[in-house]
């Protein structure tokens, strides 16, 4: 008699499973990996604990196998691996789904409905989806301690980590840096790289780089704006003092504009370096343009600037008058030769 069951071939998965979770759980399986390895040497697994006002999902399928793999290995070799449960009951998905529930936007309206009764609807809002990832997680196979998991809002938890936050300060290894983050302006809060992650794409917008003529020379100064509406109202073209400028001729014209830009504004290959001059400095120059004239340049805070000191009655007139657009990588150029739709020179980083 043979000593292991004979596995058939003709199996049926969805059964199979639901045995082996009866099984584990008639038998306690989980408690006695942990309890039978009680002064082993240990093994913690720290774990990023879901939000349960959201839906488990494909992703969650992948992640929540992965998180069970390394605590069953190291429980195999016999080492005790306590798996406490965890639930995240803060961040910014919590309150926009109760924003959404109370049909209400914005911090204003937040502050107007009240902080407290907020928070008590966030608190009840993280338990929405509990059961369904309690079932998820005991399909999938993942072990951990559901009956008593860590909740971040529990005063234990928060007081763990100022705690921990102590010990980290009197170790000296905390330091203050300093990091460019995405920023909500809707939400008033900075947003993690997963918030991020939820709305994210690239998107391309539209920008205008203006062709300002050089008095004395056939030759262009390049300057760029996003918003072209706010031109008219503008009065100097400014250049980085720290930066490279080049003069290059592109398709039968030539052009001043940062060094670093040239393979973006104009395309890779597509232009002739004619000269490298000094820095800012070239820029001591005067529009031939009948709108305006340029005075010589000042140098203000590692900028060089040149101010446009007599402005036409007409100016403006530019606003009137469809300009070709040029396709570019990946913003628009128009050619137009007002410095009324100059905004900033053509620049690096």
């Amino acid at each position: 008699m043979s000593k292991y069951q004979e596995v058939s071939t003709n199996l049926n998965f969805v059964e199979r499973e639901e045995k082996t979770e009866k099984f584990w759980e008639e038998n306690q399986i989980f408690e006695k990996s942990v309890k039978e390895r009680e002064g082993h040497p240990s093994y913690v697994f720290y774990d990023g604990p879901p939000t349960a006002n959201g839906k488990p999902h494909i992703g969650h399928l992948q992640t929540r196998s992965f998180k069970d793999l390394f605590p069953r290995f190291h429980t195999m070799k016999g080492e005790m691996v306590p798996r406490k449960a965890g639930w995240d009951t803060h961040g910014l998905p919590v309150e926009l789904e109760v924003e959404k529930l109370l049909h209400i936007n914005g911090k204003e309206q937040i502050e107007a409905y009240g902080i407290a009764p907020f928070i008590e609807k966030c608190k009840e809002s993280v338990w929405k989806y509990k059961g369904l990832w309690e079932d998820f997680s005991k399909d999938v196979g993942f072990w951990a301690d559901m009956e008593h998991p860590y909740v971040t809002y529990d005063n234990n938890f928060i007081e763990s980590e100022w705690w921990a936050l102590k010990q980290i300060w009197d170790k000296g290894l905390l330091y203050k840096g300093f990091k460019i983050v995405p920023y909500c302006p809707r939400c008033g809060t900075p947003l993690s790289s997963h918030e991020v992650a939820q709305g994210y794409k690239d998107v391309k917008e539209r920008s205008a780089i203006a062709k300002f003529r050089v008095k004395g020379e056939e030759a262009f100064i390049l300057a760029w704006t996003t918003t072209p509406w706010t031109l008219p109202s503008n009065v100097a073209l400014c250049v980085n003092a720290a930066e490279d400028y080049v003069k290059v001729e592109s398709k039968g014209e030539t052009y001043y504009l940062a060094a670093a830009l040239c393979d973006t504004v104009l395309g890779e290959g597509e232009y002739t370096v004619l000269e490298k001059p000094a820095r800012a400095p070239i820029w001591r120059a005067r529009s031939t343009s009948p709108c305006s004239t340029l005075s010589a340049p000042r140098r203000s805070a590692g900028t060089w600037c040149a101010t446009i000191t007599s402005p036409s009655p007409t100016a403006p007139a530019w606003c009137t008058s469809p300009r070709p657009l040029v396709r570019t990588t990946p913003r628009w150029a128009a050619s137009t030769a007002c410095p009324w739709c100059s905004w900033w020179m053509a620049r690096a980083r």
